[in-house]
């Protein structure tokens, strides 16, 4: 089903982009300052907002404006990323679009908030891939081409979270359209996923050489560029042309609060001006007081029930204080029952950490019974014990001490080889690997593999029946063999 959208005049005709083709597609927007780049995507937002959902990354706090007219739900990121990632697994759940505004942080506090919200929305179970338009602006800032002055960390969260929204997105239902000021600042490996292109105003010859590129034109085309008036772009691609065509974009019915007000006339009657300016302010009396940003005008309930917290244990009355060993007991009897929920092996850490905080509360454990990574931990450790203790000690102190040194992410994958290599069990279906990493893909559980196999921590092989067999160096221990695959049988049979 083809599903248009009008984003302007392209001679004396609409200027239409096919939605449906979109979402399977990706758009990349290119402009630098003032050339409209922000106001094409804000004409592609309203024109599709009761189409699809709508995912925005706004680092200036422009697109907060939508809220009002088309409902969309504002989440000012507070640097809480945990939080984040629960908002963003409820967005997906209940299809609600938002705009996440990161003007509040820093650079290397807006890559951390957007890594985890993109990451919230692509980890969400396979049952909530509904179709999302996820919109990120200044997409320069979240997959830079080059180190800047944020962390590596920081650049390496956001990087991997681009890319997965770029390249593996589709199959999720995430359809990336991300704009930015200079394609040399961008990430190829980002840029080059999409293949729907919108090329604005642009001065430097290496952006417009690599503009044209992208657009199939000739180099000595690429001067045309420089001409474009404000407002005007170049499109290309499956979901708008098969032909290069130059697009005017029409008008929006929202604006940018930030946008830039135009010529004022100064003051013409400023009597003493020097006075004004340069006289010390009179003792006692206060400092200017620096203007806050006024709240956005949407009520945040998503934001306000990822970000609550329980009162600290000095705010309650001190009689009602559970005894230490009776808060531990409750705490564990409730991380047994979070584990052993029916759909916990398929949900992410931090979906689990959110039942167990509720759980907590219900129980009257006070402030935090667990930070996110000592959770992680002891989640590891639970979904490798299984319920039973492991049969060698010593061994298995040894595998939660290397798990330690792993991603959090890893940890409970890593437990569950090492576990079944000190027992000399069979090596872990796809299956119970899956369930190990908090995914229902036995594929993903299998690329993790791969990654600690690079990182040095298993050694994977199979045997003379193609059975797979997992070693871990450090603990001198192995799997048994598991089940045959049957490529590998078939294999054997035409070798003999």
């Amino acid at each position: 089903m083809r599903c248009d959208i009008d984003l302007g005049l392209t001679g004396d005709r609409p200027a239409l982009l096919d939605l449906t083709e979109l979402l399977a597609t990706r758009l990349l927007v290119q402009g630098n300052s003032g050339s409209g780049k922000s106001h094409l995507l804000r004409r592609l937002l309203e024109q599709s907002a009761g189409y699809v959902q709508q995912a925005i990354i706004d680092p200036e706090g422009d697109f907060a404006s939508l809220a009002e007219r088309y409902g969309h739900v504002v989440v000012e990121a507070d640097g809480d990323d945990a939080a984040l990632q629960r908002v963003a697994a409820r967005v997906r759940v209940h299809r609600v679009s938002v705009v996440l505004t990161l003007d509040n942080l820093d650079a290397d506090g807006q890559m951390r908030a957007a890594a985890a919200f993109l990451g919230g929305l692509f980890d969400a179970d396979r049952e909530h891939w509904y179709p999302v338009l996820v919109a990120v602006d200044e997409a320069q800032l979240f997959a830079p081409a080059a180190a800047g002055e944020v962390s590596d960390e920081a650049r390496r969260l956001s990087l991997g979270a681009m890319t997965n929204l770029m390249c593996r997105g589709r199959k999720r239902g995430l359809a990336g359209v991300i704009a930015t000021q200079r394609l040399a600042k961008l990430a190829k490996n980002v840029a080059a996923e999409a293949s729907n292109f919108l090329m604005g105003r642009t001065f430097l010859d290496i952006d417009m050489a690599r503009a044209a590129d992208l657009l199939g034109m000739e180099r000595r085309q690429a001067e045309t560029f420089r001409d474009l008036p404000r407002g005007q772009f170049v499109g290309l691609g499956p979901a708008l042309s098969r032909r290069p065509m130059t697009i005017a974009v029409g008008a929006t019915e929202t604006v940018s609060r930030a946008a830039a007000p135009g010529l004022l006339p100064l003051p013409s009657d400023i009597e003493d001006a020097r006075a004004l300016i340069l006289t010390p302010e009179p003792r006692g009396e206060a400092p200017p007081v620096r203007r806050q940003p006024k709240p956005a005008p949407v009520q945040d309930v998503l934001s306000q029930l990822a970000s609550y917290r329980p009162p600290a244990p000095s705010e309650e009355p001190e009689g009602d204080a559970l005894d230490p060993a009776e808060r531990d007991a409750i705490i564990a009897e409730v991380m047994h029952s979070v584990i052993t929920d029916a759909d916990a092996g398929t949900c992410t850490p931090a979906t689990l950490y959110q039942d167990f905080t509720v759980r907590c509360r219900i129980r009257r454990i006070r402030g935090e019974a667990l930070s996110l990574p000592e959770f992680k931990r002891r989640l590891a450790v639970a979904r490798a014990e299984g319920g039973s203790e492991v049969s060698d000690g010593s061994g298995w102190e040894k595998a939660q001490e290397i798990a330690a040194g792993l991603p959090d992410d890893l940890a409970g994958l890593f437990l569950v080889v090492a576990r079944a290599a000190i027992e000399g069990a069979p090596c872990p279906t796809d299956a119970a690997l899956a369930e190990a990493y908090g995914t229902s893909s036995g594929g993903r559980a299998r690329r993790m593999l791969a990654f600690l196999e690079e990182r040095g921590a298993i050694v994977t092989r199979r045997d003379l029946r193609g059975a797979p067999i997992i070693a871990v160096p450090d603990l001198g221990a192995e799997t048994a063999p598991g089940a045959p695959q049957p490529a590998a049988g078939g294999l054997r049979r035409r070798l003999g």
